[in-house]
């Protein structure tokens, strides 16, 4: 096909990626953890780690994982926030050739208990602020053993026993827990410095190494199977991007974290391209602590940063931030993702920060990064251009043929980000990956003359709250084992500052069942994201004759509502 958006690429982006002899994504990352070792590589709460810390922390890590028996290939679930335990735990999983569960650490039990069993994990790292329902989660399902951490563990002693007494005396974020076979972080990396790991350095490029959970179109969580060759293209085509806007100095970027890490957009983004690049990773445990996140801008004066579009828009809602001296500080680079950019956000965003807010477009099937706005005059409200070695097309829903630019159609990806497939899961890679190896978003999108593409609709019924993806199947399917629930839909309406919120219809099987009712129940069962915003009743809600649920509609008579 002809590639028209590469007359639209900025002059320094190549068409192509080259692999060169790559086989390993920890291959790879053992250059720049060598490259780089004595500058600074991530920092937290005031404590740094050198490139070079990362690399023997990281080792002590995978030998002590080999030592408790783990084999090639064995799953190892990561439940953290943005910490500095993370990129030290991620690279020894990796080294130890285990593949790395990124687990959102805000999951239920019984969301934990899906995944765990789906992907059959044999051990898992959890900060202890989650460890309460972990253990609720493992008396359905078996790991063979839990490492615990907590906030403070790598901050020194002074600095972490401060910070861990703050945390679970007086804020007490710690709720109570009480788990058997466990070791600390800290255990595990001193047992490990004292062996030596064998370094798995024999991988192949179709090898998974990491399962990587999203919702998919339909139903509960699936794994998306990322390969070696699928995150080394991704942080390859990312870095080709970001490196050729000649902003990028090797060895001195400062990059804001705020995202967290086991979200596929930062992980890849943040995590794997900026130690590429040799910049310092600024890891913000709580991005929605805005006062401690101006702070970490005010101290760390980032250079470049990533973020969300409900994230700018708070930042830009906030005195102290819109009062900082941007020029001074050397923000040079902002890239938004997991959402879209709302054109007034980005023309703020400009206004008071002076650089512009560009955005890219991908899914966790994609690694995610298939498409990215040029960082000089990015165009609004587009996605941008298909990244190096990505070919995109939009394909009518009837015919399923390509059509005309400027038309309707679903966006659909070929390169080689694209996942392996859903793991156990061949029926939901088929629905998802063409037999040619298309990737199908679900995303309804127009491309014009100069390859920029614009999303303009949703094939499927997914909800997008903050960049987090949210499934209207899950969340009636908990909804429906309360007791006095009949039946209940949900779909997600525009919310200014989440992007959609949560709104459900649900039908009474008992007629004193109660808005705040609903609400506690989805509490217990749903991560925070997942809760509903808006309850409405009803006597029944439209479905098709064989009685699916028509969620279009519902959104459509919403809309209706809100336009009168």
């Amino acid at each position: 096909m002809e590639k028209i958006w590469l007359k639209s690429y900025p002059d320094a982006v190549p068409a192509e990626i080259d692999f060169g002899n790559r086989q390993s994504l920890i291959n790879e990352i053992d250059v720049y953890l060598k490259k780089y070792a004595n500058l600074p590589a991530y920092e937290c709460m005031g404590k740094t780690l050198t490139y070079k810390e990362v690399d023997e922390k990281s080792m002590h890590f995978a030998a002590y994982l080999q030592s408790r028996g783990l084999k090639t290939g064995d799953r190892v679930a990561i439940m953290s926030i943005n910490i500095l335990q993370y990129p030290i735990a991620l690279f020894g999983i990796l080294r130890a050739g285990l593949i790395v569960v990124n687990t959102n650490p805000l999951y239920t039990a019984r969301e934990i208990e899906h995944q765990f069993k789906d992907a059959g994990v044999k051990a898992v790292l959890v900060l202890e602020n989650f460890a309460a329902e972990l253990e609720k989660a493992l008396q359905h399902c078996k790991v063979d053993f839990v490492m615990l951490t907590s906030i403070g563990e790598m901050l020194g002693f002074l600095k972490g026993m401060i910070t861990n007494f703050v945390v679970r005396t007086v804020k007490k974020m710690v709720p109570a827990y009480k788990l058997s076979n466990t070791v600390t972080f800290s255990q595990a990396l001193a047992a490990g410095s004292k062996l030596k790991a064998k370094v798995h350095t024999t991988g192949q490029l179709d090898d998974t190494i990491c399962i990587q959970y999203t919702g998919g179109t339909t139903g509960v969580a699936k794994g998306a199977e990322l390969t070696n060759r699928n995150l080394i293209a991704n942080m390859l085509q990312v870095s080709a991007w970001l490196g050729s806007s000649g902003m990028i100095q090797m060895g001195k970027e400062r990059m804001l974290t705020p995202l967290p890490m086991y979200h596929i957009f930062s992980f890849t983004v943040n995590c794997l391209c900026m130690a590429s690049f040799g910049a310092k990773s600024i890891l913000v445990p709580n991005p929605r602590d805005q006062k401690a996140l101006v702070g970490f801008i005010r101290n760390c004066q980032p250079t470049l940063m990533t973020g969300v579009n409900t994230l700018f828009k708070a930042l830009l809602d906030n005195p102290e931030f819109t009062a900082l001296d941007f020029k001074s500080m050397g923000l040079k680079m902002a890239v938004g993702g997991a959402m879209a950019i709302q054109k007034p956000v980005a023309e703020r965003w400009k206004q008071v920060v002076g650089i512009p807010l560009t955005e890219g477009f991908g899914m966790t099937e994609s690694s995610p990064v298939a498409c990215v706005n040029r960082l000089d005059t990015p165009q609004i409200g587009t996605i941008g251009l298909p990244v190096p070695s990505t070919l995109v097309r939009i394909m009518d829903i009837d015919t399923d043929q390509e059509v005309p630019f400027g038309e309707r159609g679903e966006i659909q990806i070929f390169g080689p980000q694209v996942m392996k497939g859903y793991y156990n899961r061949p029926d939901e890679t088929a629905k998802t990956i063409t037999a040619d190896g298309w990737l199908r978003t679900g995303d309804i999108g127009i491309m014009n003359e100069q390859g920029f593409t614009s999303i303009v609709d949703r094939l499927k019924n997914m909800i997008l709250v903050s960049g987090f993806n949210v499934y209207p199947n899950e969340i009636e399917d908990v909804l429906a084992a309360h007791p006095k629930i009949a039946e209940a839909a949900a779909i997600g309406v525009p919310d200014e500052k989440s992007g959609e919120a949560i709104k459900i219809f649900v039908v009474k099987k008992d007629p004193s069942l109660t808005e705040e009712e609903v609400k506690a129940f989805a509490a217990e069962h749903l991560t925070g994201y997942k809760k509903p915003r808006y309850i409405e009743f009803r006597t029944e809600v439209p479905k098709t004759p064989v009685g699916k649920i028509l969620h279009r509609q519902l959104r459509d008579e919403e809309m209706a509502k809100r336009n009168k």
